[in-house]
């Protein structure tokens, strides 16, 4: 062994290099790039080990083996995707140390050179003629193996050249590669050649006889397929070939007897004359029935009789929801015109809105309303554009798209589909689901859809497409264009008794096994659940808890055979539901400094917004925490610019904005907040911190600030509101250009809170503020 020297070093996933056999590595990763940049400063020198598990992307310490090659770089060329290296490999070597490059990305490491060691010449010999003898038997070995192999065989080569070039083009696995890299012995390197070589030569013979039996198999198919054949020629001799052709006569039968379309007709005849000619224990054979049941089970004609009465719509409508009069209203005109031009070329509606609202039953409802059947696909999740659009033949498993199966199960070409939660479509390398949708929605271009199992042109036109959606933001810009946005709103409280009362407690009441002369709920038990157990736009919670309050009664009424009966009072909501979840100490009880109370709307409705301001002894920075997107950053910094700038006209110190800190801070912390419709509250917030003045804690409020302190109109108004309804604010400040909103606001909030209008900062201060 030499001295140790030192040399970049490189580490190979899948690759074993040896001397005397160059060869091109694919680099990309960072580390290996550099160290063949390195490479320039040691004469194109390089050392190049191979990673234990090819599985790695980054390797540590112990994750390569420590004998490689001595290599000198070639040649690079850099390439689109990845570097292409051509090396010369000179020797063997064993790592001693491995430290960073100058560079801190390349590897450097230290080696000794491993020098090979000569066995018994006799030895030797007889394994060379060994391994040759075993090769001159393996003639389709040596066909996979390179012809520069071959060459310098023929040429001849010593034991040395023979092992290292034999190991090279060997189709080995990485360990075994390795250990006949870090066998010096010629002679042992030899033995573990030969004794690969014979492992070898085991597998191909267990693969031929494999191949044969593979070979008798199809012969033997071919055989079956030939007898089948004649037996249906004697049964026909015999008149008994329609029991034989059963199911391919019926099939020609329906096609003859039903209204399929021409092209159809002709597709399935032609699919009938594969299939027969088609062994019946074939793959193919399969999946050739499997494409004609489809096409002839697709409602390519059949259709259900609409029900185009308004008055009948209506009724069901409200029978199956109580409130939502302006989705009804829309709704309704959609219908009257389906009902007045004949055809649904119109765009499509799409119901949004927050969790459990009625977004789904309404699509339902509409099917019932029309006399139509009816289908949902839930879209949530899917980022397969084969989900909408279906496989291929080609592929083994392929099938039709969501969209034609949904027809196929259907069974009328008239229905009401309902596309839901289109909202949560996901995209991915398999493509856009999105954009396939496109086709779906769009009434110029559904007349002929195209699936690609199916093959064959379908007419959705007559299909009547619902969408639902929570929050239409994450609605792709192309898909909403082609919908029609009608906005299901949340409901108030008064909503919410009735509908419980019309409906959910009669249908959790029934699925509890009860009867409704066992179990009566009062209106203040019910408005217990609504106010102290649940914090939602819809009533989804409100049903579970409902449920929750039949089972134990169902346990109690078990129990004791002497209850007959249960009365759902408030107090005995409070008994079976435990502690309550929700109260009003979200909201502040008392007047504080730099405490406002602001309005959020999220996708599960409104919620109000604690917004905490303090100042402390600093450096002038403006401190933001609570889990704040972008434009939410943006409005501290412009309500703090604006009072900075307007600082006289509240009477604030202008050096305390250079001395101290001014911490903003929005609690819960962990739910992400964003949206500029707190500017006013921020700036309230700054100006009674800085001013040591009390905001009057059942005193809500929102609207955007400018930089001059101008109120700009929000959004979301009916669900903040309502939010500040629920946890008990008394007076909401909202901009002068909401009015038209307000004037739609739920006539308890109108009746229930007092609602004042703001064009500027100033009028905000002026209600809020204590003193």
């Amino acid at each position: 062994m030499d001295k140790e020297l030192t040399a970049p070093l490189i580490v190979t996933r899948g690759l074993v290099t040896f001397p005397g056999c160059p060869t091109t590595i694919e680099a990309i990763r960072i580390p290996t790039l550099a160290s063949i940049e390195l490479s320039k400063e040691y004469d194109n020198s390089i050392l190049v080990v191979s990673q234990i598990n090819p599985s790695t992307d980054e390797p540590g310490l112990e994750d390569f083996y420590y004998v490689g090659t001595f290599c000198r770089v070639i040649s690079v060329t850099e390439l689109k995707e990845y570097t292409r290296v051509r090396i010369d490999p000179k020797y063997r070597i064993k790592i001693k140390s491995v430290s960073k490059g100058p560079d801190g990305k390349s590897l450097l490491a230290n080696y000794v050179e491993l020098s090979d060691v000569l066995g018994d010449r006799i030895e030797e010999e007889a394994l060379i003629r060994s391994i040759i003898q075993e090769l001159e038997q393996m003639a389709d070995l040596l066909d996979t193996l390179p012809k520069s192999f071959i060459n310098q065989l023929s040429k001849g080569v010593s034991s040395v050249q023979l092992s290292n070039l034999l190991a090279h083009n060997m189709p080995l696995t990485i360990k075994a590669k390795q250990e006949i890299l870090e066998t010096l012995n010629i002679n042992s390197r030899l033995e573990l050649l030969l004794k690969a070589i014979n492992q070898e030569k085991e597998v191909r013979e267990v693969d031929k006889l494999i191949t044969e039996k593979m070979h008798k198999s199809t012969e033997k198919t071919q055989r079956e397929y030939i007898l089948r054949e004649k037996l249906k020629a004697i049964r026909s001799e015999l008149g008994e070939d329609e029991d034989a052709d059963d199911s391919e006569s019926k099939i020609l039968e329906r096609l003859e007897n039903n209204p399929y379309p021409e092209e159809i007709k002709a597709k399935v005849k032609s699919e009938l004359k594969r299939y027969q000619m088609m062994p019946q224990a074939s793959l193919e054979s399969s999946i050739i029935k499997n494409y004609i049941d489809t096409l002839m089970n697709l409602p390519w004609f059949e259709s259900t009789v609409d029900n185009d009465d308004l008055k009948n719509a209506r009724k069901i409508l409200d029978e199956d929801h109580y409130g939502l009069e302006k989705v009804k209203d829309r709704l309704i005109e959609y219908l009257a015109v389906k009902k007045m031009t004949g055809n649904l070329k119109a765009p499509i509606l799409c119901l949004y809105g927050a969790p459990g609202v009625g977004k789904t039953s309404l699509g339902r409802s509409v099917a019932r309303a029309l006399n139509r059947k009816f289908h949902r696909i839930a879209l949530g999740g899917i980022s397969d554009e084969a989900e909408i659009r279906g496989h291929r033949r080609t592929y083994v498993g392929a099938m039709p798209g969501r969209i034609i199966a949904g027809m196929r199960r259907v069974g009328v070409n008239n229905p009401v589909f309902l596309l839901d939660e289109v909202d949560k479509l996901a995209n991915s390398y398999k493509g856009d689901p999105a954009s396939a949708l496109l086709e779906v929605l769009d009434p110029e271009q559904n007349v002929k859809f195209n699936d690609n199992y199916v093959e064959e042109a379908f007419d959705l036109s007559n299909v009547l497409f619902i969408a639902t959606a929570n929050n239409i933001e994450n609605v792709p810009g192309p898909l909403r264009d082609r919908l029609e946005l009608i906005e299901v709103n949340s409901y108030t409280v008064i909503e919410k008794l009735h509908i419980a009362k019309d409906h959910l407690i009669k249908k959790q009441v029934n699925l509890a096994g009860l009867k409704e002369s066992q179990i009566k709920f009062d209106d203040k038990a019910i408005l217990a659940i609504i106010y102290n157990y649940t914090r939602e736009a819809g009533v989804r919670e409100l049903e579970r808890k409902i449920a929750s309050i039949c089972r134990k009664v169902v346990v109690e009424l078990l129990n004791d055979e002497k209850v007959k009966k249960v009365n759902i009072t408030e107090k005995k909501v409070k008994e079976l539901l435990g502690i309550e979840i929700f109260n009003e100490d979200k909201r502040e009880k008392k007047d504080q400094v730099g405490v406002v109370t602001g309005l959020a709307y999220t996708q599960y409705g409104g919620s109000i917004l604690p917004i905490e301001v303090t100042n402390y002894v600093g450096k002038g920075r403006l401190v933001l925490t609570g889990s704040l997107g972008d434009v939410m950053k943006e409005s501290a910094t412009i309500a703090l610019d604006y009072v900075r700038a307007n600082a006289k006209k509240y009477k604030i110190d202008d050096e305390i904005f250079e001395k101290n800190d001014i911490h903003i801070h929005f609690p819960e912390g962990a739910i992400p907040k964003d949206g500029p419709s707190a500017g006013v509250a921020i700036t309230t917030a700054l100006i009674s911190s800085l001013t040591n003045r009390k905001v009057k804690a059942d005193v809500a409020m929102t609207g955007e600030v400018s930089l001059r302190g101008n109120a700009i109109a929000i959004g979301g108004l009916r669900e903040k509101s309502l939010a500040a309804l629920r946890s008990g604010i008394k007076t909401i400040i909202v901009p002068k250009d909401n009015t038209p909103q307000v004037n739609e606001l739920p006539s308890e909030v109108k009746e229930q809170m007092n609602i004042v209008f703001m064009t500027c900062v100033d009028d905000a201060l002026e209600v809020a503020l204590r003193g």
